[in-house]
C-alpha cells in the first residue's frame, strides 16, 4: 500500500504543478530575453511537432501509448520499485495529454534561442527526461555487476 502513496503523491504533484504553470501562460504571461523567453505556443505534434498531422488521433495514441508503458512497469514491477519516478512520469505525461483534450494542443512555453533554436517545452517534457533519465540512472546502476561481466 505504501508505493501507491508515494506513485499518487507524484503523479497528483507534477500534474497540478504542470497545469498550474500552464494556466499562467494561458492567462497572458510573457517574457522575452536575448537567449530565452517564456512564451505561449499550442504544440500540435510531440517532440519538435513531429506527427503533427495526425491531429485529433494523436491524443488516442499517446493514451494508448501511457497505457502500454503503464502496463509494462507494473508488469516489470518498476511502479513496486521506483513508486515517486513512476509517478512522476505518468503525471507529467498525463497532463499533456490532458491538454490535448481540453486544449488546442500541448501548451509550451520555455522557448531557448541563443546559439541555436530549441524547440518550445514545458515543466512536463522536463519532468518526463528527468525520470526517464533517474530510471535508466538507476537500472544501469543497480546491473552494472551483470553489464561487467
Amino acid at each position: 500500500m505504501k508505493w501507491q502513496i508515494k506513485f499518487l503523491f507524484a503523479l497528483i504533484f507534477i500534474f497540478i504543478i504542470d497545469q498550474y504553470i500552464k494556466l499562467i501562460f494561458i492567462n497572458g504571461f510573457r517574457w522575452d530575453g536575448s537567449w530565452l523567453s517564456l512564451i505561449l505556443v499550442y504544440n500540435k505534434g510531440v517532440a519538435f511537432s513531429m506527427f503533427a498531422f495526425l491531429e485529433e488521433y494523436l491524443k488516442y495514441l499517446q493514451l494508448i501509448l501511457l497505457g502500454i508503458v503503464g502496463f509494462y512497469f507494473y508488469k516489470e514491477q518498476l511502479l513496486f520499485k521506483y513508486p515517486i519516478l513512476s509517478g512522476i512520469l505518468f503525471g507529467a505525461g498525463i497532463s499533456n495529454v490532458f491538454d490535448r483534450f481540453i486544449r488546442e494542443g500541448v501548451v509550451d512555453y520555455v522557448y531557448y534561442h541563443g546559439w541555436f533554436n530549441f524547440a518550445v517545452f514545458n515543466f512536463a517534457d522536463v519532468m518526463i527526461d528527468f525520470s526517464i533519465g533517474m530510471l535508466l540512472l538507476f537500472h544501469f546502476w543497480n546491473n552494472k555487476s551483470k553489464i561487467i561481466e
